[in-house]
């Protein structure tokens, strides 16, 4: 990070922006160039292991892309606002980000993927104690990146 001014390095700020977010951005690199996704998504922190998750159809581009490589990158941003100014160049925006690369893998057990699908549910909501139908657990894939590498930035 060029900017060493705005980065945060407090784990616990950095989970409260997390937890400010809507939507996550998967990258994968193709053949053609970048594909990226924007997902909602659930997290947790396990021993300061920050683990994402998020769900979808069990076939498609997401999951053929999942099979073809494991280290994805992801980004999240959240506290938008734009600063305006008299002159072209006093512009300016202000953000929080977060950006990182991980390790994507679909969960294959029943139990896991009711797991992160829980996280997905709790993070859009105050509840935590979701009951999930097998039908539906077994219609989807819930993926799992755990984080190898992140960091976090605060305009």
């Amino acid at each position: 990070m060029r900017r060493k001014d705005r980065e945060i390095k407090d784990y616990s700020k950095m989970l409260e922006i997390i937890d400010q977010c809507d939507c996550i951005r998967i990258g994968f690199q193709e053949q053609q160039g970048t594909y990226i996704l924007p997902l909602n998504f659930g997290y947790e922190s396990k021993e300061d292991q920050l683990i994402f998750y998020f769900h979808g159809a069990k076939e498609g581009k997401k999951v053929e892309l999942t099979k073809e490589q494991s280290v994805v990158g992801f980004e999240l941003d959240t506290k938008h606002e734009l600063v305006q100014h008299q002159t072209a160049c006093g512009f300016s925006y202000l953000y929080q980000s977060i950006i990182g690369k991980g390790k994507l893998e679909i969960l294959d057990t029943k139990e896991d993927k009711i797991q992160g699908l829980t996280k997905v549910m709790s993070h859009y909501s105050d509840k935590s104690d979701w009951t999930f139908e097998d039908q539906m657990v077994n219609s989807v894939n819930v993926w799992k990146l755990t984080v190898t590498e992140w960091s976090c930035k605060e305009h």
